[in-house]
């Protein structure tokens, strides 16, 4: 058969429309083809993973023989194009857009105000829609109109597979609440759909209308047609079969020598996790294998086949367990309970049991479904060639990997009824339990230890007899699940007590030990331990009494009972729940209507239907090239040359861009910051054939030699699969060389990247390293920072790179005022030891604080497009536009004029987007002028991470002197901080982390700060940059002194909180009047309306009874100082009377468009005509650009929305005087007379419409204080380390909020993202600096199963700031620190416990006083509670028996 017989067609649909395509590249992702050749852009790339939710649409399947469309969520960034055939595929923009009308789901995410940056928010819609869709085909009663089958705890549970990373997830909840059948519209927050006090009849009527009934086609007749018709044959091509039986498919794998060139998939989910390195030469799709699809159930068991998804294993054993054949059901639950908290939803839902066994079998993968399975002694069905063979699950996993031609067959859960009763007595009861202990308590995280338990149990007089057992655990460091088989002999057959319990736990240490070289090994450990024990303990307290009142095969009613003397820590045996509801109070202001009301986000709607559009949506130019960057891995090396696996010309390499490519009067700049500048690129010598540069110079564009095949590939999807360690196209500014590569769509790319070593020290000799650092002593302050030549770090290490830190004290100039305010900045804390030698008590400690990278959902991105005249167009996304124009400006050698940046909105910024975006920009405007074609780069989620750089990380030392009452009277300060390779804004950090430390009167404050250079990417702005570490900081010390005294902690708090006078003395005019200082009131209204006091006497009582789970409270107050900076702004009325506004301010997702809009309305009233209409709906804000608006600066600090809607008021002010005389004219003329109507005669008269005005603040408002306090309540987990936040009550001062729906979101997400800095979020390197949390899979922020389970914020409408913008204030970092109170309230939890487990170890009381890291992870937590706590309790136990 020739190629041409054999050549097929691939046949889908899109959101109804036919997609019919040949030759297509079996490689190719369906979020490469809607995003490269369709017009679909709202699936986002935002890691490739498929672990953010952003790339999230419904395919649909259709079953002829049942006349039934199946329809489920993908992650379409791993859902292989051709996999498709024959399937409906639909996105956010196919359930509705603003032509067509938008959809329920859409008018809620905007009226919820549930969209703030909105790259998220596609696949969040996605995520909702099927499951409002699914619950339709669900059994049972109608719900009322306008809701859906689902309840509030099920639909929350929707989007627990997407990532957000502003909102902080409530009101995205209260979205998805709002279509529950038994959701009280009550309960519901903050909407622009009506107002707190109606009834739900009002309610209901004004909420956007959902019905089922109305709901659009997922799959499109036309292939149903065609299906029924049989004219879709299956999909085969040149390089993807989809073979139809198990004969097929051997005979394929027997025609393939090379099994690294061919390619098993069935949902292909396995690339998100490993990044594959070759291209296959063969697809094999095995979903059309019937044996491989089929379950099987009688009354030996289940048989799963191995192409079975997870989704459906699931539902199967679901079923089973309610009405099967299996009596023991409760097991078979407990089984698929555990199989849902595998990955998402969106990856079960494609991702194949037998896929997730191949990769624990083949690549060790720590899988929880091998280990849970292996407890209830499955086997597998495995076949080589023609030989099957039956294993049990055991022995398979035991086996040498899996070659490519041995395939799993399917999968057999035995009946352990069946089994029991041939075994044993009938009188014997089944006992099994599943654990797993993860980041995310519903999943989509790896756990650090799994394991499932099987036992037989029987009664023995007063004791239980424990027959047989089987005891699984994996995922804790080891090549595969196993059975701790030892342990199993010991406690078969035998009385279960406490001295065989302890003898059990034991062995299980020797047993459960982690390869060397994994992650916190002493707490995996401790984790087998404490599951083993959550297990067999209950057994032990419950004896014989209850033994026979339980169900057959299921856990005695005893264990289960809540009020039993130990607490089940099993989340298996109930799903977590989520957010159970939230309270947000504002106080609204009418005054300046429509500023001050909450209304909904500008253009939320088309950010939901994925018609917004971010600098990647932008459609490519023709002939558009893509760039990528390649990072050193090793520090203080010097790249010499880069070599090519193959030909470049092969990989459709165009260029490699050097230094040598800058033109002759440009620089070699990346950025460039108040502190300086950094270059961009550094010399590079690279052994490339001449000829290669030749025919690109001469215009002869390299050509790959093996076509694609009709789809051009996306090339960063591409960076994703084949990254390894010898290829990787990334940017790190370290003092390795950094280069770019320039290549064509589809194109491949595989480098070598020689080094030569650059070491300063060698060896481990300390000596030398002690003299080198003698020879390197080196004084510098703020202005020598850049001109250090070595790596130097915070700690003196060994290391054979050397590592070295500054040794002078220096001082901010713009701190040395603070000499006048007794707080003192000498050279020598000579002073200062004096006043602590006064005091009554000293204290001397170490802090630590970790770094946290933005996670902004659209990464790095920047499209560069020459024009005439030597001009360059750069669309970035960015947040300071008008630097990144003077950067590629100075870079490319041409006048600011011949450059011009256009930023529209940037998809989550928290600070990264300001100078690590300018490299990226300059990079792609460098490349395409050396080109003259257009050249973008997309980073992807690994190359962003290891570039971002992130918060900075700090070791702080502190003595701090004190009297008994508490009262502190002195504190000195010794803070390194790691700036990375170089400046960017280290040097503000002091200013800002004393800024927040002064929140408390320390009596008289000294400090010593030195920023450190060192072999680490460059730390750069992080939301509230240094102020958040400051805030910590201080009340780490307020919590040693309170523990040192054995005094409450808010005792101490309450005894150094400032008077007004104190205030004004640590802030000068920053504080402003006495009436504006509203800390001390906030405080107490907090007090009273979260009942903190009544609470804490609760969470006495509560950790008095409770062993297993200690709860902690703690009220934070926060103090955070901002300035505002000049900005500029410009309105423009057109001929319509419509209204566009441009200011310097960047649309983030912080809502400043939407403020922007409602100041024109409100500054522009005075001319309002009565027939005019709503003015804020004429209003337009529109994109910035730098050569249309100048002097833009940066959007950040949180005053940029003041600001911007102050000069905004300005300009109206100055068009107001234009207008109103001519208004009075008229009027006299013509009398009443509309807005149109004025304004064309405005034009006729030729009135000036547009004002431009540039907003310098005023010496007095320019800086100011905002505040705030927060109570959180937790509840720590001593078995696991897990933290639950169980209420967070805010009150922020908001001063009167220019839109309070708006600065409800900002204060919520900056609280959330706190929430992750300080609990969850480990932004890790290796010893030599390179960053090693690389993506969704080692990088966790929270999710909705991590946020308060009760979230009450209120909006405190102060009023008392005159002199500030229509007396608002700040709200986009100030709350972040609110989060240090969940901290603090972890740190009473873990006090809790370690009294207890000191107790048990009859020792004094020195541990209450202790450091609780940030992050305060799951093994940080549990190390403080007590690694060997369940160990200690038992021999408590025995030495009192």
């Amino acid at each position: 058969m020739d190629r041409a017989q054999k050549k097929k067609k691939l046949v889908f649909a899109i959101n109804g429309e036919r997609f019919e395509l040949f030759g297509v590249d079996p490689s190719t992702t369906l979020l490469e083809f809607l995003r490269s050749r369709t017009r679909y852009r709202g699936a986002k790339l935002g890691c490739g993973e498929g672990g953010c939710g952003a790339c999230v649409v419904l395919l649909s399947k259709y079953d002829p023989v049942l006349e039934k469309v199946e329809d489920f969520t993908v992650s379409s960034c791993l859902t292989l194009l051709c996999s498709l055939h024959g399937c409906s595929i639909t996105t956010t923009e196919g359930l509705g857009n603003r032509k067509d009308g938008f959809h329920p789901i859409h008018q809620r995410f905007a009226g919820f105000h549930a969209s703030q940056c909105g790259f998220c928010t596609p696949g969040m819609c996605m995520s909702l829609f099927s499951a409002l869709l699914n619950s339709e085909k669900t059994p049972g009663p109608d719900p009322p109109s306008g809701f859906s089958k689902l309840t509030v705890s099920e639909i929350e549970k929707s989007i627990s597979g997407n990532l957000c990373r502003c909102t902080g997830y409530r009101p995205i909840a209260d979205v998805c609440k709002s279509f529950a059948s038994d959701v009280d519209l009550e309960d519901l927050g903050l909407n622009c759909f009506w107002r707190k006090g109606e009834n739900k009849e009002e309610m209901l009527s004004r909420l956007p209308f959902y019905s089922h009934s109305n709901e659009i086609c997922t799959f499109p007749e036309f292939l149903k047609k065609e299906i029924k018709s049989k004219s879709l044959s299956d999909f085969n091509d040149y390089y993807w079969y989809s073979p139809a039986s198990i004969e097929e498919l051997q005979s394929l794998l027997e025609t393939e020598e090379d099994g690294n060139r061919i390619k098993l998939v069935v949902g292909n989910t396995g690339v998100g996790y490993y990044k594959e390195q070759e291209q296959y030469k063969r697809y094999i799709d095995l979903r059309h294998i019937p044996e491989l699809s089929l379950i099987r159930r009688d009354k030996t068991g289940i048989e799963i086949g191995a192409a079975v998804t997870i989704s459906k294993a699931i539902q199967a054993l679901k079923e089973e367990s309610e009405g099967g054949f299996h009596s023991n059901g409760e097991m078979i639950k407990k089984i698929a309970d555990h199989m849902e908290k595998v990955a998402s939803k969106n990856l079960r839902n494609t991702a194949s049991l037998g896929g997730n066994l191949i990769m624990a079998q083949r690549n060790h993968f720590p899988s929880d479904i091998a280990t849970i399975l292996l407890a209830v002694d499955s086997s597998i069905v495995i076949q080589t060639g023609p030989e099957r063979t039956e294993l049990t699950l055991g022995e398979f996993l035991e086996r040498p990997p899996c070659d490519f031609k041995t395939i799993i067959i399917s999968v057999r859960i035995p009946s352990w009824e069946s089994v029991r009763r041939f075994l044993f007595e009938t009188k014997t009861k089944l006992h099994f339990e599943s654990y797993r202990a993860a980041q995310r308590p519903l999943g989509n995280a790896l756990p650090y230890l799994n394991a499932a338990f099987l036992a037989e149990v029987s009664s023995c007089k007063t004791s239980v007899v424990v027959e047989s057992i089987r005891l699984a655990f994996g995922a804790y460091g080891t090549k595969y699940a196993i059975r701790a088989r030892k342990v199993e002999g010991l406690l078969a057959g035998k009385s279960l007590g406490l001295n065989l319990l302890f003898e059990a736990i034991e062995l299980l240490k020797a047993t459960v030990v982690p390869e060397e070289g994994t992650s916190c090994p002493a707490y995996r450990i401790s984790l087998a331990v404490g599951f083993l024990f959550d297990f067999l303990y209950p057994m032990l307290e419950a004896g014989s009494t209850n033994l026979y009142g339980g169900l057959n095969g299921v856990y005695m009613d005893t264990l289960l009972k809540k009020n039993s003397k130990h607490e089940s820590n099993n989340d298996h045996v109930h799903m977590p729940s989520l957010l159970s509801s939230g309270n947000q109070l504002v106080e609204f202001n009418r005054e300046y209507s429509p500023v001050g009301e909450p209304t909904k986000k500008a253009g939320a709607e088309i950010q939901a239907s994925g018609e917004a559009i971010y600098v990647d949506d932008i459609p490519s130019p023709k002939d558009c090239l893509h760039g990528a960057f390649i990072y050193s891995t090793r520090p203080l090396a010097r790249i010499k040359d880069i070599q090519f696996k193959s030909p470049p010309e092969l990989y459709g390499v165009v260029r490699v861009i050097s230094i040598d490519d800058i033109p002759e009067r440009g620089e070699n700049l990346g950025s460039k910051t108040m502190f300086g500048t950094e270059h961009l690129l550094e010399e590079v010598y690279m052994d490339l054939p001449v000829d290669f540069y030749n025919d690109v110079d001469k215009g002869k564009a390299c050509r790959l030699k093996k076509p694609l095949y009709g789809l051009e590939q996306s090339p960063r999807a591409w960076f994703d699969r084949f990254r390894s360690a010898l290829v990787v196209f990334d940017y790190t500014q370290t003092k390795s060389d950094h280069i770019l590569f320039v290549k064509k769509r589809g194109s491949l790319v595989s480098v070598l990247v020689v080094y030569v070593d650059d070491i300063i020290v060698t060896g481990n000799d300390l000596s030398e390293i002690d003299t080198l650092k003698k020879n390197l002593h080196k004084e510098f302050d703020i202005k020598d920072l850049g001109e250090l030549k070595y790596f130097i770090g915070i700690e003196v290490v060994r290391s054979k790179h050397g590592i070295f830190m500054s040794q002078r004290k220096y001082v901010l100039d713009l701190l040395q005022e603070a000499g006048k305010l007794r707080i003192r900045a000498a050279d020598t804390p000579i002073d200062q030891n004096h006043r602590i030698n006064d005091s009554e008590g000293e204290l001397v400690k170490d802090i630590k604080l970790g770094s946290q990278y933005h996670f902004y959902m659209e990464t790095q991105t920047a499209l560069a497009v020459p024009e005439e005249d030597n001009c360059m167009v750069v669309y970035s996304s960015v947040q300071c536009p008008q630097i990144t124009q003077i950067v590629v400006a100075r870079c490319l050698g041409v006048p600011c004029h011949n450059v011009r940046v256009i930023t529209r909105r940037v998809g989550g910024g928290f600070g990264g987007k300001a100078m690590k975006a300018m490299p990226v920009a300059t990079a792609c405007a460098l490349a395409a002028h050396k080109l003259q074609r257009p050249v973008r780069i997309y980073l992807n989620r690994k190359t962003d991470m290891i570039m971002a750089g992130g918060r900075h990380p700090m070791k702080i030392n502190f003595s701090v002197g004190f009297k008994s009452s508490g009262k502190i009277t002195a504190l000195h300060l010794d803070i390194l901080i790691n700036a990375g390779i170089s400046a960017d804004i280290s040097p503000i950090l002091p200013l800002n982390i004393l800024g927040a430390l002064k929140k408390y009167n320390w009596g008289s404050l000294s400090f010593d700060i030195k920023i450190c250079k060192t072999n680490h990417s460059s730390k750069t702005a992080m939301r509230a940059p240094g102020d958040v570490q400051g805030s910590f900081i201080a009340e780490a010390i307020i919590e040693h002194v309170a523990s040192t005294l054995s005094l409450e902690v808010n005792t101490v708090r309450s005894k150094n909180l400032h008077t007004f006078e104190s205030l004004k003395l640590f802030y000068d005019s920053s504080a402003g009047e006495a009436l504006e200082y509203t800390l001390p009131s906030i405080l107490d209204k907090l007090s009273a309306s979260s009942k903190f006091h009544q609470r804490d006497a609760e969470i006495r009582q509560y950790n008095s009874c409770s062993k297993w789970r200690k709860r902690g409270i703690s009220m934070v107050p926060i103090l955070y100082e901002v300035s505002l900076r000049p900005t500029p702004g410009k309105v423009s009325v057109l001929n319509d009377g419509s209204i566009v506004v441009e200011v310097g301010g960047i649309e983030l997702g912080q809502g400043l468009w939407t403020k922007v809009k409602q100041m024109t309305a409100f500054a522009l009233s005075p001319v309002k005509c009565d027939t005019s209409g709503d003015l804020l709906e004429r209003v337009r804000v529109i994109q910035a650009d730098t050569l249309s608006l100048v002097q833009g600066g940066m959007t950040a600090g949180s005053t940029t929305s003041e600001a911007s809607c102050e000069v905004v008021r300005i300009c109206c002010n100055e068009l107001v005087e234009r207008l109103t005389p001519l208004k009075e004219r008229l009027q006299e003329k013509m009398g009443p007379i509309s807005w149109n109507m004025l304004i064309l005669q405005a034009n006729l008269q030729a009135v000036n419409l547009s004002a431009s005005a540039y907003y310098v603040p005023e010496v007095t408002p320019m800086r100011y204080l905002n505040y705030g306090a927060a109570v959180s309540e937790v509840e720590v987990d001593l078995l696991t380390g897990a933290t639950s936040i169980l209420q967070t009550d805010i009150i922020y001062d908001c001063g009167q909020s220019l839109n309070p729906a708006v600065d409800m979101g900002q204060i919520e997400g900056a609280f959330v993202q706190g929430i992750g800095f300080f609990m969850l979020e480990e932004y890790l390197s290796n010893s030599d600096g390179l960053v090693v949390s690389e993506g969704t899979w080692t990088y966790k922020i929270p999710t909705i199963d991590t946020i308060p389970k009760q979230f009450n914020v209120e909006i405190l409408n102060s009023g008392h700031h005159q002199k500030h913008v229509l007396s608002s204030k700040a709200s986009g970092e100030p709350p972040l620190l609110l989060a240090v109170s969940v901290h603090c309230a972890t740190r009473a939890a873990i006090r809790e416990a370690r009294k207890d487990h000191f107790k048990w170890c009859s020792s004094d009381g020195s541990h209450l006083t202790f450091q609780l890291d940030v992050p305060a992870t799951m093994p940080v937590v549990k190390e403080l509670c007590g690694l060997d706590n369940v160990e200690r309790y038992l021999q408590s136990l025995l030495s009192h028996k």
